[in-house]
């Protein structure tokens, strides 16, 4: 179970924003996406990834101030990434002990997909009940 299997079959295009972004711009984007963080390019690289503890986090300790900053200097940085052949409870565990909730998935230089914690947990859980019906079935049978 690798990276590659949760992403496959996604069409959707990447939503990510720039490090040049006013904060308040991609607070509406995370607000009208209706999802939980960002990843922040600049020149075509994943620089960091903006999310909601970053705005509350910079609310605390700027004020209302903060939404007038460029995203590049409030994001969290340097992004932390995983490869397609990256097993899923390798990026599971790589979340745990770093305290993150999404890691941007990389080809080389690409950025070729973006996951949450939510996804890898849907993911495990997809893929155990699969396995215990099989078990069910196999025990039924003999």
């Amino acid at each position: 179970m690798t990276i590659a299997r949760v992403i496959e079959g996604r069409d959707a295009a990447l939503i990510h924003c720039s490090a040049a972004m006013p904060v308040r711009d991609a607070v509406a984007l995370l607000a009208e996406k209706r999802i939980g963080a960002l990843p922040v390019f600049d020149g075509g690289k994943v620089t960091g990834i903006f999310s909601e503890r970053d705005v509350v986090y910079q609310l605390q300790a700027q004020g209302p101030a903060m939404l007038d900053r460029k995203v590049g200097e409030v994001m969290t940085a340097p992004a932390i990434t995983v490869a397609r052949d990256t097993s899923v409870l390798e990026a599971l565990g790589l979340m745990t002990r770093r305290r993150i909730r999404h890691l941007p998935v990389v080809e080389g230089e690409s950025v070729v997909g973006f996951v949450s914690i939510g996804d890898l947990v849907k993911y495990r859980i997809d893929h155990i009940s699969s396995e215990a019906e099989a078990l069910r079935v196999y025990i039924q049978m003999a």
